[in-house]
């Protein structure tokens, strides 16, 4: 019997198959959870595996409002990071840019989350769960999409199956295999640059600061963690990257020093260092029958502003919340007039997000004297007008835009 004329009845079938078990993926599972439908959730990698990513967020508002309403917030507040202010400065010229709790009236400016912090925590809100389950490692290898339902074909510890699901969500990262089965192409670019993260222990009395440091060769954004810690992305040419990374403890911190200024005195490197590329890229399409793209899977920014991840966040909780309301109209939950609600919401604000960081990357990446005036004009203006800040502040904590329920609720 060929492919196309199986029923799905002869396969274990799901209402929702989501294909990578990272931080989004599972955002969206738990999102669905008080639902009946049934999902599952497809990883290539063990638990133990993907919780060694060492890795951190910077955690928007908005994030953590979606995070509160899934349960996960009281798992996580204690083992995270929080900042009360925002500073922004262009090099070492004086005139900084400072943000506060008193600009928004909260009472942080957002959060520093560990990866396997957060990913543990909606593991563990998971575990207990009667309408999900998980299959890992699993690789999948083809999906077929018919007009009911998608079969995916899998391999699960050495065994070949298939399952069948009404909708398949590609949450596999920016190399997504789901996309490329799927023939949906993306837009966008490499940049010249590479990224250096890190972890720093310092002994400042305060550590409840977030620096965003624009230099000639990139931005480098320092964010607090528990434990006066500091997890550092410095952006820097390819090159200057892996010299930079490779260098001895005391030739990198050498380095390092300077750039950082005094506020955090003297530092020691609790991490090892490591270098990823830099990239911009916007999927042509987030949605086609039967398949749903969220997080790096459907967009890529700049690191600058800490937006990536939360990005992703707010693509779960949207598409979550289009899912469920089309179920409980009894409507299909992987037509292409479901999820196209989905993609009018998300694909513009991302973009949004995707021409910021690209333009702030290339604004204060530029030392043409002409260019250098225009930017510090700018962030004064920003430290004097109020609005304008304001507006800054909404957009870099995720308060701009159209939120979804899940975060009104908080």
């Amino acid at each position: 019997m060929s492919l196309e004329s199986t029923a799905v009845t002869d396969y274990p079938s799901y209402d929702l198959a989501i294909v990578g078990g990272g931080i989004v993926g599972t955002t969206l599972a738990c999102a669905l959870q008080a639902t009946n439908l049934k999902i599952i959730l497809i990883e290539a990698q063990t638990l133990d595996q993907s919780l060694q990513k060492p890795q951190a967020y910077a955690i928007s508002l908005l994030s953590s409002q979606i995070l509160v309403e899934l349960g996960i917030w009281e798992k996580i507040s204690a083992k995270i990071g929080s900042f009360n202010q925002i500073k922004l400065s262009d090099a070492d010229h004086p005139g900084i840019v400072p943000f506060s709790t008193q600009d928004l009236h909260r009472p942080h400016l957002g959060y520093v989350a560990e990866h396997k912090v957060i990913l543990a925590a909606l593991n563990h809100q998971l575990s207990n769960s009667s309408n999900c389950q998980h299959l890992r490692p699993a690789q999948v290898l083809t999906i077929d999409h018919q007009p009911g339902h998608a079969l995916l074909h899998l391999q699960h510890q050495g065994t070949l199956l298939t399952i069948a699901a009404r909708l398949v969500v590609g949450a596999d990262g920016a190399k997504s295999h789901t996309r490329s089965l799927a023939g949906i192409k993306t837009k966008g670019w490499k940049y010249w640059q590479s990224c250096v993260a890190f972890t720093i222990q310092h002994q400042a009395p305060q550590n409840d600061i977030a620096f965003e440091r624009f230099w000639s060769s990139g931005p480098m954004g320092v964010l607090p963690l528990p434990g006066n810690r500091c997890q550092i992305v410095w952006t820097l040419p390819h090159a200057e990257a892996q010299r930079i990374a490779n260098l001895d403890e005391p030739d990198f911190l050498a380095q390092l020093q300077p750039r950082l200024g005094d506020s955090l005195g003297t530092v020691q490197l609790v991490s090892p260092r490591r270098t990823f590329p830099v990239q911009l890229m916007q999927s042509d399409r987030y949605i086609q029958s039967r398949l749903a793209l969220v997080g790096d899977a459907a967009h890529c920014c700049h690191p600058v502003g800490g937006q990536g991840l939360n990005l992703g966040i707010r693509d779960a909780a949207a598409l979550a919340q289009v899912i469920e309301q089309a179920h409980q109209q009894n409507q299909d939950i992987g037509s292409l007039d479901t999820l196209s609600a989905y993609e009018r919401w998300r694909k513009p604000e991302n973009l949004l997000i995707l021409v910021f960081t690209d333009f702030l990357d290339r604004f204060f990446s530029n030392q043409v004297m002409v260019v250098v005036t225009l930017r510090r004009f700018g962030l004064e203006c920003l430290r004097r007008i109020p609005p304008l800040k304001l507006l800054a502040l909404r957009l870099m904590t995720g308060l701009l835009g159209r939120q979804p329920r899940l975060a009104q609720r908080s």
